[in-house]
């Protein structure tokens, strides 16, 4: 099936995988693409330093949400602020949310409770999925979340089944039950890891898999394998092959047994994408996309005709 319209489905889509392996222009292409496909798509990056408006061209967010293109958003997201939010719902008057807000107590529960940062984070987008944002928030179809790195991407979804058996009652009780139905029905969120064909990323992500059946209890819809050394020009016999040739040699035969060891490792559907000599910006982004659908198209059997890639 084609992905992109396997990913529609969803209402939530998480993207995780080893630091440095390009999850955020994945997230980005793939927010890009579900968007082209007619779904109002979200894509929201959790980390302090913002990169995924360079993807599309936009000035930073700044926590706000942003429109990228038709149909498509982005925001930075600072849990630290939803849970603020929640508390502010919760009790309706600000002076006693002020007093609950500026209490060490308070302070010491949202820093250190084990899961809590990771539900604040999903339910910030359960909460824009069921139309509940600030005034002026676009009605969304799909959340695009672009996850923390591996232990913690795994961390994230296993977190509202860990808080609900822990907190049992009160508002992130409720919360918690919700989002684990949430990330546990394969039906409304998907799961994409992101890997590089090396070693060290491969490793990781085989470990991921494992850890998701062990604590959520999923499998992920789709690997995609990023940064693909292309194949290296044909050597002529008896000819010195100069330094940069010799190591492009050697890093695609890195690239072609990491492949085997994910092939015999990886059972489901998988793209792969080459390593483009492209700034991170929307150039980059359209470049992927294309990408994207051909290598579903090698890969999958998707027909030409299907699916919205640029």
């Amino acid at each position: 099936m084609n992905p992109i319209e396997q990913l529609s489905r969803r209402q939530l889509v998480v993207v995780t995988g080893k630091g440095g392996v390009g999850k955020t222009a994945i997230a980005a292409t793939l927010g890009r693409s579900l968007a082209a496909a007619g779904r109002r798509t979200l894509v929201v990056e959790v980390d302090p330093r913002e990169n995924v408006h360079q993807m599309l061209g936009v000035p930073p967010s700044g926590g706000a949400i942003v429109q990228a293109e038709s149909r498509l958003w982005v925001q930075n997201l600072k849990p630290r602020q939803v849970l603020d939010e929640v508390v502010r719902e919760r009790l309706k008057l600000e002076l006693l949310a002020r007093r609950v807000l500026d209490s060490p107590v308070y302070h010491h529960f949202a820093a250190g409770a084990p899961g809590l940062k990771e539900l604040a984070t999903l339910g910030h987008a359960l909460r824009l999925l069921r139309g509940l944002g600030a005034p002026g928030t676009p009605d969304l179809d799909t959340i695009v979340l672009d996850a923390p790195a591996t232990g913690h991407g795994v961390s994230l979804l296993a977190a509202p089944r860990l808080v609900s058996e822990v907190i049992t009652s009160g508002p992130f009780s409720v919360m918690s039950s919700e989002l684990a139905a949430l990330v546990g029905d394969a039906e409304k969120c998907g799961i994409v890891v992101v890997t590089q064909a090396e070693e060290m990323p491969v490793e990781e992500a085989l470990e991921l898999r494992q850890a998701l059946r062990d604590r959520v209890q999923r499998d992920p819809e789709l690997l995609v394998v990023n940064g693909l050394y292309p194949p290296a020009p044909h050597q002529v016999p008896g000819e010195r092959e100069n330094e940069l040739v010799a190591l492009w040699r050697r890093r695609r035969a890195l690239n072609e047994r990491e492949l085997a060891r994910l092939k015999t490792g990886w059972q489901g559907p998988r793209i792969e994408l080459p390593q483009l000599p492209l700034d991170r910006g929307p150039a980059l982004l359209a470049a992927l996309s294309r990408c994207f659908g051909e290598s579903a198209r090698r890969h999958l059997g998707v027909g030409e005709g299907e699916g919205a890639w640029s």
